[in-house]
């Protein structure tokens, strides 16, 4: 049996300095668009790490590393902002029994247009890239949406 998931995640929304954002379906929900989404493995696991090894496994993006996946280090940035949610009932199971809530971290992870990208099969089944309004429209969750759509602000903050 896995163990049951953390209930602290990190958001990653992986884009271009052109606003043209990533968007990977769910295998497990056809037409579910989202960015890079991922627990922590263990309470202690720092988010930038978490943030950099959702990124890695689901879309084959490597910070910190050279070449056609890789991108640097400072690529990945803390946006220091945090929600709290409701965890959508159709995975609760995957929580310990009675956590109902998720507090999600998100980032920001500027690369380049055209970057390589390797799916986790098992979890997604498609990417796409879009002008990030499109990208927010598409986004099947309202917090995915709104994050996207602070993009342009994200990145003037950052200049």
């Amino acid at each position: 049996m896995r163990p049951f998931k953390i209930p602290e995640s990190v958001l990653v929304v992986i884009h271009t300095v052109e606003l043209e954002v990533l968007l990977i379906e769910r295998a497990d929900r056809p037409g579910f668009w989202q960015s890079v989404t991922g627990s922590k493995d263990r309470i202690d696991e720092p988010l930038a790490e978490v943030a950099a090894r959702e990124a890695a496994e689901e879309t084959g993006i490597v910070v910190g590393a050279s070449g056609a996946t890789g991108v640097p280090e400072h690529a990945l940035v803390d946006w220091h902002h945090t929600i709290d949610y409701e965890i959508y009932p159709v995975w609760r199971h995957r929580y310990a029994p009675g956590v109902v809530r998720n507090t999600e971290h998100w980032f920001g992870l500027t690369v380049p247009r055209d970057i390589e990208v390797t799916l986790a099969p098992r979890e997604h089944t498609d990417f796409i890239w879009l002008p990030y309004r499109e990208a927010a429209e598409r986004c099947f969750s309202r917090s995915n949406a709104e994050a996207v759509l602070q993009l342009p602000q994200r990145l003037r903050t950052a200049a």
